[in-house]
């Protein structure tokens, strides 16, 4: 009888690391074109999707949950086929015509082809009521999560790119927005950092740091602020905050080095495929302009197409040689 805790090598057509909104998307794709199709997903499918509150901006969902949008994905891609493992990957590497996914596990998984749906995460403040207000008044998406907060105060914390240009997002929804910034001036290209000095709805706290995020509960209510030159302690009344502090990819997955962008985003061509062939990305973990659900979905679906006829090609290739 063979033991419980013996490691497997499986083979498939095309192996999807990572559950997210592309990874299961791409799965569907795979799966409909009749491929045998893993994805290997270490937490729940969905991805961040999965812990995310409401959701409004999914075309055809005026308001769904993202649980219940994840499963809903999920569901629809095992109905064509597509086989969902809770494993964690280790590593995905090139073994001549194989792509290779190595788990924590041990277990290995070969493939003609693999499409990288690992995702990222925004960096956290670490400070106190942050976790326990996540979506309740704590998102780390202006585009997704803005529009809740209609006419409430809005923090935002950051003083790049991303934390001013969703700051002045904000003002479309916010009553006011505070732009909360531990330095005395910002990291923005200069024209962005004038749209929002000119916006008569931002305000900027400057030299100061969150301490913690206060609630009631069920919703943020204000922050504790420290100015990081005299120490004093203050309150901000907010109804959410926004933390733009950085994104991490999780792009560092392969052992052959892929070619990325400065963020460490992994950069693909316009089928999918990162700087190694029979390899593609899609979704957060992917160069490119904003990350939503959608952008995901709609990369999923070419990483799908792509790997498809790759495998075509690669098939030919062994038949005709």
């Amino acid at each position: 009888m063979r033991s419980l805790n013996m490691v497997e090598e499986k083979r498939y057509d095309i192996v999807i690391v990572g559950g997210g909104p592309g990874g299961l998307c791409a799965g569907l794709y795979c799966a409909r074109a009749r491929r045998k199709v893993v994805c290997l997903e270490k937490y729940l499918p969905g991805g961040q999707i999965a812990i995310t509150g409401e959701v409004e901006d999914y075309p055809g969902f005026e308001h769904i949950q993202g649980a219940e949008l994840a499963m809903k994905f999920a569901e629809h891609a095992k109905k064509f086929g597509l086989e969902i493992r809770m494993e964690e990957v280790a590593e995905v590497y090139v073994d001549g015509e194989d792509r290779v996914a190595r788990c924590e596990s041990g277990n290995v998984y070969r493939a003609g082809a693999i499409i990288l749906s690992t995702g990222g995460s925004p960096v956290k403040m670490n400070v106190p009521g942050e976790q326990e207000y996540s979506g309740k008044g704590v998102s780390y998406c202006a585009i997704c999560d803005g529009s809740f907060f209609k006419d409430q105060v809005i923090a935002v914390v950051g003083g790049g790119d991303a934390a001013v240009e969703e700051g002045t997002f904000l003002t479309k929804f916010a009553s006011k927005v505070y732009i909360i910034h531990r330095r005395d001036q910002l990291r923005a290209q200069k024209i962005i950092q004038q749209r929002a000095f000119d916006n008569p709805k931002i305000e900027f706290i400057w030299d100061t740091v969150v301490e913690s995020i206060n609630g009631d509960g069920n919703r943020v209510t204000d922050l504790t602020l420290k100015n990081v030159k005299t120490d004093k302690k203050s309150t901000l009344k907010a109804g959410a905050v926004f933390p733009y502090l950085g994104f991490r990819p999780n792009s560092d997955i392969t052992r052959e080095e892929l070619k990325k962008d400065q963020e460490g985003h992994i950069i693909t061509d316009s089928r999918m495929e990162t700087s190694i062939k029979g390899i593609f990305a899609c979704g957060d973990v992917r160069s490119q302009l904003v990350r939503q659900v959608t952008n995901a979905v709609g990369d999923g679906t070419t990483a799908a197409v792509a790997a498809e006829k790759y495998l075509e090609e690669l098939e030919y290739r062994r038949k005709t040689t």
